[in-house]
């Protein structure tokens, strides 16, 4: 039966009304929002802008499934100095989720946040709150997860915490708490932290099921208990009439004795236990197992060290990620590889976001220096440059962290893994990875003045970027080296032969490595390889050495000499590679004219196949170009 009209268009009010609300809804979570940033001083860049949605391109902003309200929050380390502002975030009444730690945010706990009644996540620690904690816990009836440590906070511990039947973690370390712990029987609570604070009296039996880590720092007497059974009472001390011990207060010989030795055994333990931490320490420096470990430095360490000097994470304009180093040093992480200049992990973040960290070795320079060298990678913003997203400075670690590319290096897709799952690299691939890694180079040579270096050309720091054109990384960090003799032995193949003597990379040295690159992507071989008598060849010299003898196909991957059509390319790119790593620095030619030769190579769009009609058909012999000046 046909439906009345009347009916249709009462449903098509309902939903017009719908979709308005929702609309209507969103925008009051967008306007709250708006006010908090605006009125509370950060000194980070959020992308927050008033024309884009909230929902898709906000830094830390989630929505619900529907996108009708934001139900998370997420901004760890922007650096929120000053009380949040009343009515802003209170208005976010569906907000689930709320993390605001690592930043500057001081003033008492905000009383309006009783409006948050949707609150199941709270991470407010390493701040300078102070004052008491809200009397009544139980307006957030949904609380699962509580973390105020390292703040200012005082006064007691409210009893309505045991009222949060649904709380799994609280954390309420490193404040100034005092008074006796109230009983939390909370049968779901798996964590729970008490360290550090001024609390006094015994541990209540309900908490008697955690271990002493969690109350220590406080009052003694909250230790005097069996982790695992009630409170273990002590018998009164064998005391006589004037309060002193029996024997007239003197120990005998035995017992002197006795107590020598106790101490001089809990001396050598003492000592062979700091020597074994210190041990562990040093491996850990080194190691990876699993996490970024922070070397000699806690990240609550190296957070609260020096709040005023910004030892956080530094994020350059347009950065979507909301982390810091504590979601760093607490990610699960893959090694990538232990490159030039340091290791590279993929680290996958809570909230499934994966980057690459850069831990760089061998940087001895001063604060100021490497912040000047980090703000100039960081601005160049270009398509075949992997964009520096943040970093971290501090004397015992440095780190860089880089977009993850999930196709891995054109070192791997071309050296990686062997056999029938390899995936070769077609020519109009390969041509794709010279084109852009050539403009990603000619780039970073303009930036600075024109004086910009690499200074690490090699196909291990090029990927693949979401056009499939060559990316460059790992840029500009020669310049702050300590000492380029390790990176002499890892670069060995690139290297152009002046950086032996001058140790030190320049523009021209970046063509040669570059050069090194394209006779990679030509040959199918590594910079340096075996021969058949298994001798270690360079393979600059062993190009050089077939172009003497005679120019064959041979000197090409056989993976190319499969594509019809294509043997005027090899050639001109052949010539192209010979000319950037002939042995005279001055005679090589610069980035901006490679670019230009590369992509004559197809004089037309380089996506496009070459026309049969102007490649030669000749697939077995192929005529030598012109030897390049000085090769």
């Amino acid at each position: 039966m046909a439906k009345h009209p009347f009916f249709v268009g009462i449903l098509f009010l309902f939903s017009l009304v719908e979709f308005s609300f929702s609309r209507v809804l969103v925008h009051s979570d967008k306007r709250a929002l708006l006010d908090f940033v605006n009125k509370l001083p950060h000194f980070h860049f959020l992308n927050w802008n008033e024309e884009l949605p909230v929902c898709k391109n906000w830094t830390g902003i989630t929505c619900s499934e529907d996108g009708t309200r934001v139900i998370s929050v997420r901004l760890p380390g922007v650096g929120f100095q000053g009380p949040i502002p009343r009515n802003t975030l209170t208005r976010l009444t569906a907000l689930q989720i709320l993390s605001l730690r690592s930043n500057g945010i001081n003033g008492s706990f905000p009383t309006d946040f009783g409006n948050l009644k949707n609150l199941s996540f709270l991470y407010l620690q390493y701040n300078n709150f102070s004052g008491p904690l809200p009397l009544d816990f139980s307006v957030w009836s949904n609380l699962t997860f509580v973390d105020l440590s390292n703040n200012g906070f005082n006064g007691s511990i409210p009893s309505s915490l045991s009222s949060l039947s649904q709380l799994t973690a609280l954390n309420l370390a490193n404040n100034s708490l005092s008074g006796e712990i109230p009983e939390l029987p909370l049968p779901n609570l798996q964590l729970l932290n008490l360290s550090q604070n001024n609390l006094v009296g015994s541990v209540p039996e309900s908490l008697h099921r955690f271990p002493k880590s969690s109350f220590f720092g406080n009052n003694e007497s909250l230790l005097e208990y069996n982790v695992t059974s009630p409170p273990l009472v002590l018998p009164p001390r064998d005391l006589n009439p004037n309060g002193k011990f029996k024997n007239g207060g003197k120990l005998s010989e035995r017992a002197l004795l006795g107590i020598v030795i106790a101490a001089s055994v809990l001396g050598i333990l003492g000592f062979g236990f700091v020597l074994l931490v210190c041990l562990l320490r040093r491996k850990s420096v080194d190691s990876f197992p699993g996490k970024l470990e922070k070397g000699d430095m806690s990240p609550e360490k190296a957070i609260s060290r020096n709040r005023e000097t910004s030892n956080k994470m530094a994020f350059f304009e347009g950065c979507n990620y909301a982390f810091d180093l504590e979601d760093l040093l607490r990610a699960s992480a893959e090694v990538l590889g232990k490159g030039t200049f340091g290791t590279a992990y993929k680290a996958i973040l809570e909230d499934a976001t994966m980057v690459v960290v850069k831990r760089l070795k061998d940087i001895n320079v001063g604060k100021r220096e490497f912040e000047q060298q980090m703000e100039v990678i960081g601005s160049i913003k270009h398509e075949n440059v992997t964009e520096l997203r943040a970093y971290y400075f501090s004397k015992d670690e440095k780190l860089m962290v880089y977009d993850y590319y999930s196709q891995g290096s054109v070192a791997s897709m071309l050296h990686g893994k062997q056999g029938e799952d390899r995936c070769p690299l077609d020519w109009e691939t390969r041509l794709k990875i010279a084109i852009g890694a050539s403009r990603g180079i000619a780039r970073i040579h303009r930036e600075n003045g024109g004086k910009l270096v690499h200074g690490n050309v090699k196909s291990s720091n090029v990927f693949l970027n979401p056009r499939k054109f060559g990316c460059v990384s790992d840029l500009g960090l020669s310049a702050i080296t300590a000492s380029l003799a390790p990176t002499l032995a890892r670069a060995a193949g690139y290297r152009a032969p002046e950086v032996t003597d001058t140790r030190k990379a320049t523009q021209p040295s970046d063509v040669y490595s570059f050069g090194v690159m394209l006779l990679e992507l030509l040959t199918g071989k590594p910079p340096i390889h075996t021969t058949n008598g298994d001798e270690m060849v360079q393979l600059v010299r062993w190009v050089h050495s077939v172009v003497r003898e005679e120019w064959t196909a041979e000197v090409f991957d056989v993976e190319l000499l499969r594509y019809p059509n294509i043997e005027e390319d090899l050639v001109e790119m052949l010539q192209i590679a010979m000319a950037c790593v002939v042995r005279m620095p001055d005679q090589r030619p610069k980035m901006v004219e490679i670019v230009k030769m590369i992509e004559n190579i197809r004089q037309m769009d380089p996506m496009k196949p070459a026309s049969s009609e102007t490649k030669s058909e000749n697939t077995t012999r192929l005529a030598p170009p012109s030897p390049p000046p000085g090769f």
